[in-house]
């Protein structure tokens, strides 16, 4: 099988259930903010050595894979598409509050950054909070598929990836950088 079709060529594509739709279509966002998603967790789980927090990526990664299959199935509907586990909302819920009873409670806004592994997950964070608010759009378009629980566990993992980003930058000893409102630069 060769991995080019040639069937995208004049900037459409096939979602599950046969429909055609165009590239830029809300569904397709919200599969490629997905898939960005999923590939910045992948990186992240290279920079990390924690296996506990490689088993929870790796899971996040199936997860998004499961829902990214829902999102691409949403305008014809697939009967090979089961529907999204609740269950995995709960343990994502689970996973934030374990995490964060590890962390100091925050005090002001951080910006992003740290070290390699936590910035990854800083970016995951802003990519996820992405395709939440595309699915968003996709959702209020009337779709045929209710996609509801599946915008809570993108809501729940942008969260779970804010956490894991303070949680392996403390791990690694990088000192998180509080927001300076109203800074002045007077190096000028």
């Amino acid at each position: 099988m060769k991995i080019y079709t040639k069937t995208g060529d004049q900037g459409e594509t096939g979602l599950l259930g046969g429909i055609r739709v165009s590239k830029s279509h809300s569904a397709i966002k919200v599969c490629g903010s997905i898939d960005e998603t999923n590939s910045f967790i992948g990186l992240a789980r290279v920079e990390n050595q924690s296996e506990t927090l490689n088993q929870l990526l790796t899971q996040i990664q199936h997860d998004l894979f499961d829902l990214g299959s829902r999102v691409a199935a949403c305008l014809g509907g697939s009967d090979r598409i089961p529907d999204f586990p609740q269950v995995r909302v709960r343990e994502l819920e689970k996973a934030i509050d374990h995490f964060d009873d590890e962390l100091a409670p925050l005090k002001a806004f951080i910006l992003p950054g740290g070290g390699r592994a936590g910035s990854t997950l800083h970016i995951a964070r802003a990519v996820c909070r992405r395709a939440e608010r595309q699915l968003v759009e996709l959702i209020n378009s009337q779709t045929e598929t209710d996609l509801s629980l599946e915008l809570i566990y993108l809501n729940r993992l942008g969260d779970l990836l804010f956490v894991l980003a303070r949680y392996k930058n403390q791990l690694d000893q990088c000192p998180e950088t509080q927001w300076n409102v109203g800074r002045q630069d007077n190096s000028s």
